[in-house]
């Protein structure tokens, strides 16, 4: 079976979205349910519908697209990803996997090739959860493991809802955010974001799993005070007792495993002077690894580390928990279907576990799933410095459609 994709098309379609949000730089910000994010769903739209695909929304504005199979009884095959960015983010985040699985069905149709089951094309909602939090807002609610109304009711920092933004976007659909029925299996491609493929020389990643992660948010709560007539010994600083537990969350990973990263990636204080001892400051905190017991033993380390800076600091506090996945393992049959597709096409695959939280998490609840990985030069991601080549696109993009094929079957 001789099955590629038209590298020049594939070029020229991700040109196409990047152009949508585009930065200065050459990255994009293309937050979710912006009216960039609304540009690019009209896009999508319009360019599956071209291809005579069936193109649906559900409620909480996932997209999908559908081209009937030679069993229009069979459990479908699900393929993409997502086409929001972080803030001036790169082109290739979520935006790979989206057009590869777009351009899967392109190829299908010129070359006239029907398969057995159903191929459905899928655009997230809300991946990103930078606007909107959490992250995998979207296939969570889709899923299962997200309540729709709680969710609706999330605020981004201007103020706006989620279910606000969709409505005032167009796209809050009418369909139900669940499954229609049974998948058969869920396809993902993604850059990695991260040096290991390119550390060993591999054109393209094997994907196994896919880490979980614990999120949470402490704020303190001290004294604002004169920062020149107040006595250090009289002082409740509520920054002091974070930057206690900032660098803690830096160390407590080295102490646990190979895998395991701590992050604390967002602080706010106030009253935010130069003048003023902060009374009050929130951060976010965050741990990710393969292993579920790590992650807990995390979790309860750092507790213990903001009760601890606590009552050095004599500040009050409370926390919360934002997020909490646990780690997935990926179906054989599905991991060795992007094996053999990339022995099949020459391509020297390496296989990984991804370090980041991707739909495909929540969509294995639902179906067996698969990732495929693009390098990503540097590591590098989240920044307009992201990186795949074209040649490194097109190997993943490949290797993506053929196990696709295989996994659909091929019916002429």
């Amino acid at each position: 079976m001789s099955f590629t994709l038209d590298r020049d098309r594939l070029v020229e379609t991700m040109r196409e979205q990047a152009d949508i949000g585009g930065t200065e730089n050459g990255g994009l910000h293309r937050l979710a349910l912006s009216d960039a994010d609304k540009a690019v769903r009209d896009w999508f739209d319009e360019r599956l519908t071209e291809l005579g695909l069936d193109v649906r929304v559900d409620e909480f504005g996932n997209m999908f697209a559908r081209r009937e199979g030679a069993d229009p009884d069979a459990d479908p095959l699900l393929l993409g990803s997502h086409l929001d960015s972080q803030p001036y983010g790169g082109i290739y985040d979520g935006a790979l996997g989206v057009v590869a699985a777009m351009e899967f069905v392109h190829e299908l149709e010129a070359r006239d090739i029907e398969t057995e089951r159903p191929v459905e094309v899928v655009n997230w909602t809300n991946e990103e959860g930078s606007r909107f939090q959490p992250a995998m807002q979207g296939s969570g609610v889709w899923a299962g493991e997200l309540d729709l109304e709680e969710e609706y009711a999330k605020t981004g920092a201007d103020g706006n809802t989620v279910e606000e933004e969709l409505e005032r976007i167009g796209y809050k659909g009418d369909e139900p955010a669940a499954p229609r029925g049974d998948y058969d299996a869920y396809l993902e491609l993604h850059i990695e974001q991260g040096p290991f493929l390119e550390e060993n020389d591999s054109d393209v990643g094997v994907v196994t799993g896919i880490v979980g992660f614990t999120w949470g948010a402490t704020t303190y709560y001290g004294e604002a005070d004169h920062t020149g007539s107040t006595p250090m010994q009289y002082r409740s600083d509520a920054l002091v007792a974070a930057a206690d537990v900032v660098t803690q969350v830096r160390r407590i990973p080295s102490t646990l495993g190979d895998r395991t990263v701590g992050t604390v990636g967002s602080i706010e204080a106030e009253p935010d002077s130069i003048n003023i001892i902060p009374g009050e400051v929130t951060f976010t905190w965050g741990f990710r690894d393969p292993k579920r017991e790590v992650i807990d033993e995390a979790k309860e380390r750092v507790l213990d580390e903001i009760d601890a800076a606590a009552e050095r600091e004599g500040v009050d506090y409370e926390w919360e928990e934002r997020m909490d996945v646990d780690p997935v393992h990926f179906a054989e049959r599905c991991t060795s279907a992007v094996a053999d597709a990339a022995d099949a096409l020459g391509y020297d695959a390496m296989e990984v576990f991804s370090g980041a939280g991707h739909d495909a998490t929540y969509a294995n609840q639902v179906c067996d799933t698969a990732m495929v990985f693009a390098v990503s030069e540097g590591g590098k991601s989240h920044t307009e410095e992201e990186y795949t080549s074209w040649d490194d696109c097109y190997a993943a993009a490949n290797t993506y459609a053929r196990a696709a094929l295989t996994l659909a079957g091929r019916a002429n």
